[in-house]
């Protein structure tokens, strides 16, 4: 049996922007030649710019499907998920969370590079991502030979089915930014919540100033707060995205925000 942990940009929403881009080319070729004066003029152009802007949404998630594509060499979405587990340790017999596990590959990457120690990935598998599911998770952790020490589980990033402190460490990628109608800091700060004092923490996101305010001075009151060692890395430059960005992947905006939750937290 082998892994199948599907594709980050859903093919629905693929194959939704395809019709929905043919649809205003047929609209636009039926206003120019059946509308006549101002209305061929002023519908024609509206539908145009429209013809445009779907033609560029089509081409930019038909070059993310494929560069987060897992299957054969797994590519980006291998590359990501790989250069998030490793900054993610556990100690032997320890236990870290994935929250927004997906498909289950960050939470068993991180179990495979961890030995020693269990995992337990949460997500509430919404119908934007329907062909993820707890039973794939469990399926790929099976195929993965990590079935035993992983654990998949229902819930929500708002608010954690767990009590305060009880994971070594804590991990997401690409999850909060999808997370609309709540202030996003408030999910990495819910996150922290169920980290023990130690723990490490390693959070991959679109960390940019359009989802996170003052994102960089956020930062500074988590070290003035007791978290140690707290750095924000722009995953484009050096790291498992600079590729992507070269080849124009419009990925700006991603970023690593890693540390460990001090005694005096």
């Amino acid at each position: 049996m082998k892994a199948n942990y599907k594709n980050w940009v859903p093919k629905g929403l693929l194959w939704g922007m395809y019709g929905g881009t043919a649809v205003v080319l047929g609209l636009f070729v039926w206003a120019v030649t059946v509308l006549a004066g101002f209305w061929r003029m002023g519908i024609g152009a509206l539908l145009g710019v429209l013809f445009i802007g779907g033609l560029f949404g089509t081409v930019t998630l038909t070059r993310m499907y494929n560069a987060f594509s897992y299957e054969g060499e797994r590519r980006l979405a291998q590359k990501i998920v790989e250069g998030v587990a490793a900054c993610v340790t556990l100690p032997a017999g320890g236990k870290g969370l994935d929250v927004g596990c997906g498909s289950g590959a960050l939470t068993i990457a991180c179990a495979k590079r961890n030995p020693e120690a269990t995992m337990v990935g949460v997500d509430r598998w919404g119908m934007e991502y329907a062909s993820f599911s707890q039973a794939l998770c469990e399926q790929n952790a099976e195929a993965e030979g990590v079935a035993a020490r992983t654990k998949f589980l229902s819930g929500d990033a708002r608010k954690l089915p767990f009590a305060d402190e009880i994971f070594d460490a804590v991990t997401s990628n690409y999850v909060y930014h999808n997370i609309n109608g709540i202030d996003r800091k408030k999910l990495l700060e819910e996150t922290l919540r169920v980290l023990k004092k130690g723990g490490t923490f390693a959070i991959h996101d679109l960390l940019s100033p359009s989802y996170y305010k003052d994102l960089e001075a956020w930062v500074e009151a988590l070290s003035s707060a007791g978290y140690e060692d707290v750095e924000l890395i722009d995953t484009t430059r050096g790291k498992f995205l600079e590729a992507a960005e070269a080849k124009g992947l419009w990925l700006k905006g991603s970023k690593l925000l890693v540390g460990k939750k001090g005694a005096r937290t």
